[in-house]
């Protein structure tokens, strides 16, 4: 028998943090069949994602290119972070299903779990639709990193599994967050942006929530570990978020426009404002460390 979020919230513990996360996710959850229009043709003048956020965007050869180019680059770029968003949907998938593989099933903690995993299933299918509908090609990881990668979701655990899926979500978050208001961003854009933010915030409560707890009583190198873990991880998916093939996909050098991209500060600075939430609970954390800060400003993440 199904019962109605009210008659749960009665039945929890009110200082449950998860258990409010179980109501939450019961309360507003989206069906992205349903709530994204998928049919509606594109209106060929509208971006990928605000163009303020594309890697060329502020670059002189940002300023040489077409509009037509400049539109259709922020369709690839944000399919490129599509795509390396559902490869890494995949990993906290299994990293979710390892850490609950004999927790309590009675417990909140396992339930959130799995309703984030349904969630991310949802989303993945999601992102997967909305490449299709741009009609860019699937972006893929460079071998080494999808290789590597390999490694992270079969032995991540405890805080460092949490800790990769929260920096992974914190990112895309604020990035979405200006996509889902753009008025020139296509509208299936906008809209997926919506449902991810929305259902996202509740998967960052949660890993925020079980790295806290993860952490407690740990030692100073267990810590420091786990920090440069947790740092090389958020490095390696910055950079993976844009494949460099999206350039030669609308008529650029490839050469020419990684260097600019590699270059381009006003996107450096989104990146580093985009992170301040992170940084701060990473430092509250005790898990920004002189060797993990090197990596985060490698990344251009502070």
């Amino acid at each position: 028998m199904t019962i109605t979020a009210d008659e749960f919230r009665t039945s929890i513990d009110p200082d449950d943090e998860l258990a409010r996360l179980l109501v939450s996710s019961q309360k507003l959850s989206y069906d992205p069949q349903t709530e994204v229009d998928w049919d509606t043709p594109l209106d060929p003048s509208h971006y990928g994602l605000n163009p303020e956020w594309s890697t060329l965007y502020g670059t002189p050869l940002w300023d040489e290119m077409t509009e037509d180019q400049r539109v259709q680059l922020t369709r690839h770029e944000v399919g490129s972070i599509m795509s390396t968003g559902i490869w890494f949907e995949m990993i906290l998938q299994q990293m979710l299903l390892r850490e609950q593989y004999t927790t309590d099933v009675t417990s909140s903690e396992f339930q959130f779990a799995l309703t984030e995993i349904a969630d991310e299933c949802r989303h993945s299918l999601m992102f997967a639709r909305a490449c299709q509908a741009m009609g860019v090609p699937h972006y893929t990881p460079a071998r080494p990193v999808v290789e590597a990668a390999r490694a992270l979701k079969t032995v991540a655990a405890n805080e460092v599994a949490y800790g990769s899926i929260l920096v992974a979500e914190e990112i895309l978050d604020v990035m979405q967050r200006d996509w889902m208001r753009g008025e020139n961003v296509l509208p299936i854009v906008r809209t997926t942006s919506k449902i991810h933010v929305v259902e996202e915030a509740r998967h960052m409560k949660f890993a925020r929530h079980e790295i806290r707890q993860h952490l407690e009583g740990v030692s100073a190198l267990r810590r420091r570990q786990s920090a440069w873990v947790i740092a090389t991880a958020a490095y390696v998916i910055v950079k993976s978020m844009v494949n460099p093939a999206v350039y030669e996909a609308v008529g650029l050098d490839r050469k020419r426009a990684v260097a600019a991209a590699k270059a381009n500060e006003h996107h450096h600075n989104l990146m580093r404002l985009s992170c301040v939430h992170l940084m701060d609970f990473l430092s509250e954390a005790g898990l920004l460390t002189p060797a993990a800060m090197r990596r985060y400003r490698a990344a251009h993440m502070l």
